[in-house]
């Protein structure tokens, strides 16, 4: 882990608008307990439209690019020793 001084440019609840050192433009913090229901939900519509439905193949890249934020997110803090801000055992509502 390090420490840089990031530009913050809005300090909104789960959408923290803020540049990283090195980059032009800023991006949006998701907090991981936000990130995890946006990845259920993406695999919820999936489901909804169906495998082989037209349009699933697109819209499947949705959860897929989640999901594979959400993973790099959970790696990291297991990393650092840090516990998931969410529980995966609970059923999706």
């Amino acid at each position: 882990m390090r420490s840089e001084d990031v530009a913050i440019f809005s300090d909104m609840t789960n959408a923290a608008v803020m540049r990283h050192p090195g980059r032009k433009f800023p991006g949006i913090l998701i907090q991981g307990d936000t990130l995890y229901p946006l990845c259920r939900e993406a695999d919820a519509a999936c489901e909804k439209v169906g495998r082989g439905r037209p349009g699933y193949e697109d819209l499947n890249d949705l959860p897929n690019a989640l999901w594979f934020y959400l993973n790099h997110y959970k790696s990291t803090l297991h990393e650092h020793g840090i516990g998931l801000p969410f529980s995966e055992d609970r059923p999706f509502e």
